[in-house]
């Protein structure tokens, strides 16, 4: 068993769905005893980790994780700890995936990495709920020149190929609120029936055309869906209000236009979560963390785009240079049969340990 496995399997192993303290203290402890690195834990329990300060090399590489995760399901739980099992070649368990396992690859490759310029490790809290780790650390002033962010893109261009993603989608999350006035049903003149008006704002949304752009010749295809309405109190009430839930997926540098929607005395728009996307914007960075890929595995990695929110889109948002690298394949994240291939782990540590060694 790798040193990769060893480590992913210990992370798996604690629960870190409503407190991620414990899987902060491992990888704190773990990094302290295993590098010379500058090892810091910030109010949040973010931990950051810096080699090779005095580099005279003018970038500096940060690899990033998270180390919190969704809600296990049942099967995946038993008397408070996290079921964890290898089988097959797989590692299983709550995190697997998403993303311990890419976290285990990143420490032991900053360990083991002989860095050409500043190495940074970086494992934030609060991703599955709108990256509030990586939101926080930012704002304390993290800011790598460069980032390969863990999050899953193996089996993108070809199964079991590990690509390397240089866009990701953000989401927005809005409501649009209809306003009428109540009447009894049997005079519907009497007042005005908020479904209508909010009918008539789902057919202004179904006129949109999402934006799409391409980064480094791949495209990114946004999207906007209504995904919920309510309203109306009784079945002989004309409704005073009605609700629309919008999901919108955004590519880099654009958004859909749904102010359209409003009315000033009628229709309320408000954005309730607003997700970034992530474009690269640098490709010869891309293409240096392609090279490595290729080297580490037998297939052919393509640069790809995702179309999941991740961290990365907060930290180009601030400026840093990311691209996606990570061994979590599509549609494995968030299932009760959550795991990880441990081959595409030790690929991901020998993509990590390679190019922090080159760029």
């Amino acid at each position: 068993m790798s040193a990769v496995t060893d480590l992913a399997g210990d992370l798996v192993a604690i629960p870190s769905h409503e407190d991620e303290t414990d899987a902060g203290d491992l990888i704190e402890a773990w990094l302290r005893e295993e590098t010379d690195a500058d090892v810091t834990r910030d109010g949040v329990d973010n931990v950051t980790a810096y080699q090779n300060t005095d580099a005279d090399a003018n970038e500096s590489l940060a690899l990033v994780g998270h180390h919190d995760v969704v809600p296990p399901d049942d099967s995946q739980m038993t008397d408070g700890e996290y079921v964890l099992t290898e089988r097959g070649g797989r590692l299983y368990g709550r995190g697997a995936a998403d993303m311990k396992g890419a976290v285990a690859a990143a420490m032991c490759a900053f360990r083991d990495a002989e860095p050409s310029a500043e190495l940074v490790f970086a494992s934030f809290v609060g991703e599955e709920i709108g990256g509030e780790g990586a939101r926080h650390a930012i704002d304390q002033g993290f800011a790598p020149d460069c980032a390969i962010v863990g999050e899953g893109t193996t089996g993108y261009s070809a199964p079991g190929t590990t690509d390397v993603a240089v866009a990701h989608k953000g989401r927005r999350a809005s409501t649009i609120t209809a306003r009428g006035t109540a009447a009894h049903a049997s005079e519907p003149a009497a007042g005005e029936n908020a479904v209508y008006t909010a009918c008539e704002a789902v057919e202004t949304v179904r006129g949109i055309d999402a934006p799409a752009t391409e980064v480094f010749g791949e495209r990114v295809q946004g999207s906007v869906v209504v995904t919920e309405i309510e309203g109306g109190s009784a079945w002989n009430v004309i409704p005073e209000s009605c609700s629309i839930t919008v999901d919108e997926r955004t590519v880099p540098g654009d958004r859909a236009p749904l102010a359209a929607v409003e009315d000033p005395e009628r229709v309320e728009w408000t954005v309730d979560q607003d997700l970034p996307p992530m474009a690269c914007d640098d490709e010869a960075f891309a293409e240096a963390v392609r090279t490595a890929a290729t080297e580490a595995q037998e297939g052919d990695p393509e640069l790809v785009t995702k179309p999941h929110a991740t961290d990365a889109g907060w930290l180009a948002e601030a400026g840093v240079t990311c691209v996606i690298c990570g061994p979590a394949e599509q549609g494995e994240a968030h299932t009760k049969d959550e795991s990880v291939s441990l081959d595409v782990l030790d690929r991901c540590y020998g993509t990590y340990r390679d190019v922090a060694g080159s760029w």
